[in-house]
């Protein structure tokens, strides 16, 4: 999805077009594949850093293509919203110093973009899911302005023919639609690239899905979203679920996502190429100007355009990607699982491991007699993303705990792997043993951030804590030290942080009680008084407001009844009381609740009840306005 001139795959002559092409292209990739075209000999490293903006509240900034323009670096490009930006680490031969020279690339690079974001007012976040975000911070201005983007949004919708739909459930859960795609932009990687060998592409490849649990396990960085603790990595069931494409209905058919881990080794190179073709339509067509196989019969490397554009639209775990350089082709493999962040060490430490990992294959996981069967390697992988460096895993068909995977045996395996590379020990020492204290310490990114929340939420709101744990985490990070020697977030760091409200959807109350019409009022004023609240929402089953019951007006008309047994919430409650949006600005509600001497505002969107508003809330708020 990196080029610009791209279109929706609607014209009937175009897509007939880019399907030969498409086909020829994978013609030509096995081709090249099989008769030497593809560089041999060469192992190289490379990186995309995606990270997040915010601004001087912490929150979700919109500023994201003006820090673009005034970076000036084609190093760096825009990423779905306006609150990401990536840059694009130069490739690396691996050998001595490689690790280290990335490192230095890259915080020389985050340097940059913390200057010129500073003359914004705006701060670099790395994390993999920022717990500052919002549900105003997924509407459509912060789309980034940009045709692929707006095409991306619009030909997913429609292949849904519906909202997106969340559900995930951890600790709290989330359950929510959506009319657009920027739940997936809360997404934030450090996605690596491994050069592989030609003819041991599809053992490396099955290789990379086998480390993918316990690797996920130790590089977990993303619990939170909207405030909810969910996965330790839910960026893998976020973007799952943010660009699905299939409808919602009951389907004996097996479908699968767009966003996925696979459904079985391959044995050919071209195997999850041809399967992706088979399995999801064309997206996006784009102008290709000569043919791949006659550019082949030319003595001319071709560039596969058409191979590559969709191969960008499914989103592998573990993604294959052919690449030309100076004319010469090469493989390679893009992790795409691992968060961004929390600091630049912990990210190179991340690649480090995956690499002397990716080396150091065993001899008899080649073949199709392999010590896993792929769906306990997928099995590993999901319970990774759902438990982190706390989740056990089945490794040569015996259960283990992830951390004594790491800790035992493939901490060793990476460092052999490095050593094979010629990468010194005191480098090797460096990065590893980021990850070997993770492991040990059970600090993770992801255990940090839970802890530290938690923390927080002692003394703060749920929207107060996420934020004071995002300007935290940004103060880590400046620090320079990993994330396994990070102390747990203490109230004494919150004295310079200023909280602002904008919108009512930041304050509201989300936890409610309700009732329904046909419920009894002395059944309703009874949970009032165990839940000591002073108003209660009526909605019907489909979570539309019907109205709301004030406890002083209804222990009043309890009191005057002649019939308390039979009075219901139809007849005690208001109808039609005032209500407010989640977007509407925060000083407009106060106004609302004073000028009307009202003691609280139900929120409500596309009619159905999302929260409440008090006035208890607005006395709270005055000094933040």
């Amino acid at each position: 999805m990196g080029t610009q001139n791209i279109s929706i795959a609607i014209d009937p002559d175009s897509r007939k077009k880019f399907l030969k092409h498409l086909l020829h292209d994978v013609e030509a990739f096995d081709y090249m594949m099989a008769n030497g075209l593809v560089e041999k000999g060469k192992y190289r490293i490379g990186a995309e850093q995606e990270f997040c903006l915010v601004n001087s509240f912490y929150k979700p900034s919109m500023n994201g293509p003006d820090i673009l323009e005034a970076l000036d670096d084609p190093m760096f490009t825009t990423e779905l919203a306006r609150f990401n930006l990536e840059i694009n680490l130069l490739p690396e031969e691996i050998k001595a110093g490689c690790f280290n020279k990335m490192e230095d690339e890259l915080t020389k690079r985050i340097k940059k973009v913390d200057e010129t974001a500073a003359k914004f007012n705006d701060k670099v976040i790395l994390t993999g899911i920022l717990p500052s975000i919002d549900y105003q911070s997924v509407q459509l201005k912060y789309l980034t302005p940009r045709q692929r983007y707006a095409a991306l949004d619009e030909v997913l919708k429609t292949l849904r023919d519906g909202d997106f739909e969340l559900n995930i459930t951890g600790v709290d859960e989330l359950i929510i639609t959506h009319n657009n795609i920027l739940f997936e932009a809360c997404n934030t990687s450090f996605q690596c690239h491994y050069q592989v060998q030609p003819n041991d592409f599809a053992e490396q490849y099955n290789w990379a899905q086998a480390i993918a649990g316990p690797v996920l396990a130790i590089c977990a960085n993303s619990p939170l979203l909207i405030g909810k603790q969910l996965w330790a990595e839910t960026r893998i069931p976020l973007f799952q679920q943010s660009i699905d494409t299939r409808g919602k209905g009951y389907h004996l058919r097996e479908r699968q996502q767009r966003v996925t881990f696979g459904n079985k080794w391959i044995s050919e190179p071209g195997d999850v190429y041809k399967s992706d073709i088979a399995r999801h339509p064309v997206l996006f067509l784009t102008e290709i100007q000569r043919d791949s196989m006659d550019m082949l019969q030319s003595g001319e490397i071709p560039e596969l355009s058409a191979l590559n554009l969709h191969n960008g639209t499914v989103y592998k775990w573990n993604r294959p990607c052919f690449g030309v350089h100076n004319g010469i082709a090469h493989v390679r493999i893009e992790n795409r699982y691992i968060a961004s962040g929390p600091t630049i060490i912990d990210e190179i430490a991340n690649l480090a491991f995956w690499t002397g990992l990716m080396k150091s294959m065993p001899d008899d996981f080649r073949g199709a007699d392999k010590k896993m069967s792929f769906e306990g390697c997928k099995e590993n992988f999901q319970k990774a993303a759902m438990w982190g460096i706390q989740s056990g895993m089945v490794w040569n068909r015996k259960p283990v705990s992830a951390q004594r995977l790491i800790l035992d045996e493939l901490l060793p395996m990476a460092e052999n792997g490095l050593k094979s590379f010629g990468i010194s020990d005191k480098e090797i020492k460096k990065y590893l043993t980021v990850i070997e204290h993770r492991a040990e310490r059970y600090q993770t990114g992801a255990r940090w951030s839970v802890k530290s929340f938690r923390k927080l939420r002692e003394f703060l709101s749920r929207d107060k804590a996420t934020v004071a744990l995002t300007a935290i985490m940004h103060k880590r990070r400046i620090s320079g030290l990993p994330v396994c020697d990070w102390e747990t977030a203490a109230a004494s760091e919150i004295k310079n942080i200023t909280f602002r409200y904008e919108n009512v959807g930041n304050v509201m109350t989300t936890d409610l009680i309700t009732a329904t019409e046909h419920d009894l009022a002395e059944l309703i004023l009874k949970i009032m008084e165990w839940r000591n609240i002073r108003h209660l929402p009526v909605e019907d089953k489909n979570g539309k407001l019907k109205g709301i019951i004030f406890k002083a007006n209804l222990t009043s008309l309890i009191e005057e009844s002649g019939d308390s047994a039979s009075l219901t919430a139809h007849e005690v409650m208001q109808k039609n009381p005032l209500t407010v949006s989640p977007d509407m600005d925060i000083r407009a509600a106060v106004t609302m609740l004073t000028e009307n001497g009202l003691t609280c505002l139900p929120v409500v969107d596309n009619d159905r009840l999302v929260g409440l508003i008090t006035n208890k809330d607005a006395k709270k708020m005055a000094a933040n306005l």
